[in-house]
């Protein structure tokens, strides 16, 4: 019996620890995925650290809010770096079946940065907007937009 625990353990290898990181997700947004802003509030990319709507939310998709911190930011804008903002989805690269069938993706993850009373921080929206976002209650950004998809 001595022997056999030996021979199992000779048996085991090592087990090797990878440092994954996430950067700029082409698919599903989830945590510490970067995304572009697509309004004029000054932020240019955001990271978002938490998604609301359950404690065990993993990904957030078009229409959902979540919690981000600024990356990068333009100088003299009411958005500065660091700044801890809520945002929604606009835009996603995974794609997204529609009620009628059909799908539609995007070449970029973005979000817009929202306001205090859930509306957008911003007075322009860039880039074209699904309408998906009118039925989840986010009639403002639709109005905003210069493309609705």
């Amino acid at each position: 019996m001595c022997c056999g625990l030996a021979s199992y353990e000779l048996q085991k290898q090592p087990v090797t620890r990878k440092l994954v990181t996430v950067t700029e997700s082409k698919h599903m947004i989830q945590e510490r995925s970067i995304l572009k802003v697509a309004d004029n509030s000054g932020a240019k990319t955001i990271r978002c650290f938490r998604i609301l709507g359950g404690t065990r939310r993993r990904y957030a998709r078009i229409g959902d809010i979540f919690v981000a911190s600024v990356q990068t930011a333009e100088p003299r804008k009411s958005v500065k770096k660091k700044d801890v903002v809520k945002a929604v989805v606009v835009r996603q690269c995974k794609a997204m079946k529609r009620a009628d069938g059909s799908y539609i993706r995007f070449d970029e993850n973005a979000a817009v940065i929202l306001n205090a009373k859930m509306e957008p921080n911003a007075t322009r929206i860039f880039g074209p907007i699904p309408r998906e976002l009118k039925e989840k209650g986010f009639e403002k950004i639709v109005t905003m937009a210069e493309d609705i998809v």
